[in-house]
């Protein structure tokens, strides 16, 4: 039932938003989603099961927001900054994954253990959330890895890639903790990249918001 499970996630999420997980009701959670609780119970197991599957959903949602910035014809500086900003943006508009990103779980998140669970789920999508979940170095080396793949070209050394990169993966996450000034992230980029990635020097944009941000997620 994707359109269930998506609702229920839905619903835990905007639970977290008003309460600390911990008091967070199964049952509030169904009635809120419109369904019965024995439909969650059906998808996710238990309590523990849901926290997995929200947390899992929102680290793909993250990924997928990467996917988004790195696509398309812009050049390879402006594709770096648009990963940068939206990992910033992500992690300050949604809580799940500012922990994720950087491995703080308040109180009052659900924090369920990174490596794999035993799962008896029968439900696909619960199974693959019961799998290990990605810890800040595994987003370092997924988003740098996405990056270079999507960003090679003929005279680009692989390693030199991968290293600016990671670079500018390492630079958004700092602007987590501490946002960058004027100039913002964009400027701040093109600073650390080798010239021969950013192109002609041009005064830095605004940063625009990038869709797929879960922005009411504080």
């Amino acid at each position: 039932m994707p359109a269930a499970r998506e609702s229920l996630l839905d619903a835990a999420y905007a639970a977290l938003a008003r309460r600390p997980w911990a008091a967070v009701r199964m049952v509030d959670v169904a009635a809120r989603a419109g369904v019965s609780r024995q439909t969650l119970y059906n998808e996710f197991g238990s309590k523990d099961g849901l926290a997995r599957a929200l947390v899992r959903r929102e680290a793909d949602g993250y990924l997928a927001g990467v996917e988004r910035a790195l696509a398309g014809p812009a050049e390879a500086c402006d594709r770096l900054t648009a990963t940068a900003e939206w990992t910033a943006a992500a992690a300050r508009d949604n809580v799940l994954v500012r922990a994720l990103l950087t491995g703080c779980w308040t109180e009052r998140l659900p924090s369920p253990p990174l490596t794999a669970t035993h799962s008896t789920a029968l439900v696909p999508a619960q199974r693959r959330a019961d799998g290990p979940l990605p810890a800040p170095r595994d987003f370092v080396r997924i988003v740098r890895d996405r990056a270079a793949t999507a960003l090679a070209a003929p005279g680009t050394a692989p390693a030199d890639l991968l290293l600016s990169c990671e670079l500018v993966v390492r630079l958004a996450l700092s602007c987590v903790a501490a946002p960058p000034g004027e100039g913002g992230i964009a400027e701040l980029v093109r600073a650390v990249l080798p010239r021969h990635l950013t192109g002609p020097a041009r005064p830095p944009s605004a940063p625009t918001p990038t869709a797929g941000a879960r922005s009411p997620r504080r």
